[in-house]
């Protein structure tokens, strides 16, 4: 029953629409929906699965487990991650909140009101994210959000707890909220609803990886601020598409990086910044090669090539370049990591100060 059908029954509706976006991944959600049910609470939340055209038995295996309180949400074939969250974020007509919920993430009890609460005590936040920790060391942040993005000068993003491939272990280091992040990952990621549509979704163009910086970056641009809210804490997987050196996920995250700081920078910054990302991408095309990787090294080409065929689509460009305004983003990440050695975010703090 939707929000709107339970209103007129009498029914308390719920606020939230929790999202998880699915494609053959019955496996991921016998293992995975189970603690999203048991610890999401129906009086707020309506869990829905949205499914990519799925083949295998994914759809079954919802129906005969969680019929009564899983909506199916099934589409006639495989979107992509952005164009099917932005399918399923319109067709959730009635709720004020959704979430973007990875299929290989476990919620922990209370997860859900505590992200709303926050919300709804904080009116010009537009999103926000919980703590992520790994499901595989739960005492270590998870790479994809940590608790909380930010991006350096040049649009590489890192992470309160991680920062390239090296997670922190948690120790509470980073439990105050951050009410000031770049990006909320899309592994977990509380949004209003209204400014979801607003600013324009998910670009399907990215089909996958770094949508959600994009259009967090679109979401900040518009006047809404981004948090994170570690007292929420979530456990994810992390990889459950492709493993980190796989040369598709390459291509994605070098292609859609570019677009991201195309579409999101005015005309002088951009010209500047894609210069420079030119030569840090030809040294790490360079080091592929070195190591005779040389199906990554050609995803970095076809990267590239692609990006020159697509940015005409993105012909306005914003007036204000969010990046200098904050601290988090003046610096280089890659000086800080590999010529300074500075590994963990706290070691940043003194370089923002």
């Amino acid at each position: 029953m939707d929000p709107q059908q339970m209103e007129k029954s009498g029914e308390t509706s719920p606020k939230i629409a929790v999202i998880i976006l699915n494609w053959n991944g019955s496996a991921l959600l016998r293992r995975y929906l189970p603690a999203v049910v048991a610890t999401t609470d129906s009086a707020i939340s309506r869990i829905i699965v949205a499914d990519n055209g799925s083949s295998d038995d994914s759809l079954d295996y919802v129906k005969s487990e969680f019929g009564g309180c899983v909506e199916l949400m099934p589409f006639d074939c495989n979107y992509g991650f952005a164009e099917g969250y932005n399918r399923a974020v319109a067709l959730a007509e009635g709720y004020e909140y959704v979430v973007l919920l990875n299929s290989d993430v476990a919620t922990s009890p209370g997860w859900d009101r505590v992200l709303l609460d926050y919300m709804e005590s904080h009116p010009r936040c537009g999103a926000c994210q919980p703590k992520l920790l790994s499901d595989k060391l739960r005492d270590t942040f998870e790479y994809a959000g940590a608790c909380g993005g930010y991006l350096d000068r040049y649009g590489y993003p890192y992470c309160r707890g991680r920062i390239f491939g090296v997670c922190e272990k948690d120790s509470g280091q980073y439990d105050s909220i951050a009410d000031d992040i770049h990006w909320a990952s899309g592994a977990c990621l509380f949004i209003r609803r209204k400014v979801y549509i607003e600013s324009g979704g998910l670009d399907a163009g990215f089909f996958a990886h770094m949508e959600e910086i994009d259009m967090c970056w679109r979401i900040r641009l518009s006047g809404f601020s981004l948090a994170a809210v570690p007292q929420a804490v979530v456990y994810h997987l992390g990889g459950g598409s492709l493993p980190a050196e796989n040369p598709r996920k390459t291509y994605l995250n070098f292609r859609n990086n570019l677009l991201m700081l195309h579409k999101n920078m005015p005309d002088a910054d951009r010209v500047r910044v894609l210069f420079v990302r030119r030569l840090l991408d030809t040294a790490a095309f360079a080091k592929y090669l070195l190591t005779l990787d040389f199906a990554n090294a050609g995803a970095i080409v076809s990267a590239h090539r692609d990006f020159r065929k697509m940015k005409g689509a993105y012909a306005r460009h914003p007036q204000c370049n969010l990046l200098p305004l904050s601290p988090c983003s003046r610096l280089s990440i890659l000086w800080q990591y590999y010529i300074r050695g500075r590994k963990r975010f706290s070691q940043l703090i003194s370089t923002f100060e």
